[in-house]
């Protein structure tokens, strides 16, 4: 085969065939293709798309480019949630024990933030003594255990990703649904899973900003799914404000332990809810999603998924005795609260903003060596529909550092937008994407 040849029949709108994507992504990734030849590729699937047959086969090549995890040792049906990213978004920490309580096995590779976007591996650090570098045995034993794990990447989990997104970073063809589907799938599908559900965020805090193009993404990532053989379903929510009342890592950790104890934020739940039901239905560990929340609602009820999380993170070497005690978990020096200018209701609350403010503070990571201050964050953030006095608080700042107290105060303050009249809540969930029949 000659590259040019299917870059050209690319380039004109035809469908690749699965030898061409195999010999292209496999060639690009020993080195016989080089980098200027996959550019090409991938403005031309930037610009003329690719079928969901075409996107199956470019996901399974990449899989298959490096190891995959054996997780057919694992007891349980095997099952796994996507986030495309948000601000606050703690539903993994809060998913996988409550599914796990239900009979499922969650075997959850998860990443680390970057940008204004929270990582959970982050969060998970916040407590003492918890690994997230387990080997492969270790992670297989821990789900066999006690129904879920949640550990960091593989080094040689689709390194033709990695390969690729490097190259796609730097050619503008970042934002193209084929080539995105492709990445997240290729390592979410490396773990061996029979089912997997996908939050796709949209908003003024997701990578996705318009709920059309959340649409597009999510009805991709389905379908190449369902080619893959693999239980599938997918929920579009709202990502413009952030996600629950906290965002940062300690402030997170407390966050899902209130949250596994009956007392979550009502938008967090009805997320983690949602996606929890339909990863229950999916693999036949309830009949229905109506049956589904009742299993779910009373395993928060008895205590049984605090008590999993619990069971989680000390078989990850975390100092449980700090979910009991928080003054054990990483505290800022300072707590500070953000007083309202004026009278009125919150009007809209800008996740984006938000997001930046914390970043400033130190919870996360401008750039891949940055060092992450798990102290650090915003608590107590008031959310759209709630009213508020003049000088009450509209959020808690948590800091260690006045470096750049200035800059973050002024984005917390610029995220909040008033109204005098009352406002409405937007819906948290906007619609539920299952394959085509």
């Amino acid at each position: 085969m000659v590259p040019q040849w299917i870059i050209e029949k690319k380039r004109d709108g035809e469908a690749l065939s699965r030898e061409e994507i195999e010999f292209f992504i496999n060639g690009f990734t020993d080195g016989s293709i080089p980098d200027y030849q996959m550019a090409a590729m991938a403005m031309a699937i930037y610009l003329k798309g690719m079928t969901f047959d075409e996107v199956a086969v470019l996901t399974e090549t990449m899989m298959n480019s490096g190891d995959i995890v054996d997780t057919s040792a694992i007891e349980r049906p095997k099952v796994d949630k996507h986030s495309t990213g948000g601000i606050g978004d703690k539903v993994s920490l809060i998913l996988a024990p409550l599914v796990a309580c239900c009979g499922g096995g969650v075997p959850m590779i998860s990443g680390r933030g970057l940008g204004i976007t929270g990582g959970t591996l982050d969060k998970f650090e916040a407590i003492p003594g918890y690994r997230t570098d387990l080997s492969v045995e270790e992670f297989i034993g821990v789900v066999n255990k006690c129904g879920c794990s949640i550990i960091g990447q593989t080094g040689r989990l689709a390194p033709a990703d990695k390969k690729l997104y490097a190259l796609r970073d730097v050619t503008g063809t970042v934002p193209s649904i084929p080539l995105i589907t492709a990445s997240i799938m290729s390592k979410k599908m490396a773990a061996g899973l029979d089912a997997l559900v996908l939050d796709v965020k949209w908003g003024k805090g997701a990578f996705m900003k318009t709920r059309e193009n959340a649409k597009a993404l999510a009805l991709s990532m389905v379908e190449v799914g369902t080619r893959m053989g693999k239980g599938m379903a997918a929920l579009i929510t709202d990502m413009n404000q952030p996600l629950g009342r906290t965002a940062g890592n300690t402030v997170e950790i407390i966050e899902t332990v209130k949250a596994l104890s009956g007392e979550g934020a009502e938008d967090l739940m009805i997320v983690t809810m949602a996606l929890s039901a339909q990863m229950l239905t999916l693999t036949g560990l309830a009949p229905g999603e109506n049956a589904a929340m009742l299993m779910l609602e009373e395993k928060i009820r008895s205590g049984e998924a605090l008590e999993k999380f619990k069971e989680m993170v000390q078989l990850h070497g975390g100092d449980v005795s700090s979910l009991e005690d928080f003054r054990k978990l990483p505290t800022a020096k300072t707590i500070q609260p953000m007083l309202s200018p004026k009278n009125g209701y919150i009007a809209a609350v800008d996740a984006e903003k938000i997001g930046k403010a914390v970043l400033l503070l130190g919870a996360g990571r401008m750039k891949t060596t940055d060092t992450v201050d798990h102290a650090v964050g915003a608590t107590d953030l008031l959310k759209i529909g709630e009213q508020v006095s003049k000088g009450d608080p509209l959020l808690t700042m948590h800091i260690n550092s006045t470096n750049r107290l200035a800059e973050a105060e002024k984005l917390f303050m610029d995220a909040f937008i008033f109204s005098d009249a009352p406002v409405s809540p937007p819906p948290f969930i906007n619609e539920l994407i299952l394959p085509e029949e």
